[in-house]
């Protein structure tokens, strides 16, 4: 999972394994809250409608700089 959600307060949902099980670690500030096995449980630490999901953008490539404007034939 790479996934990742934010929420109010400094609340982040990430999935993650423990034990050879796949849950929703729930951390607030940085600091491990809970590891939830079901949406539900995570509900019990952070109002689900309060989470958004964030989603990484592919890195943007550099703009070539604009070609530089010809002068007119109609000015000598």
């Amino acid at each position: 999972m790479d996934r990742r959600w934010v929420g109010l307060d400094g609340y982040e949902v990430v999935g993650a394994v423990r034990a050879g099980r796949q849950v929703l670690r729930v951390r607030k500030d940085g600091w491990l809250v809970a590891d939830c096995t079901s949406v539900a449980e995570v509900a019990r630490h952070v109002d689900l409608a309060d989470l958004c999901e964030v989603i990484d953008l592919p890195a943007r490539r550099r703009a070539e700089p604009p070609a530089t404007a010809r002068s007119s034939s109609h000015h000598r």
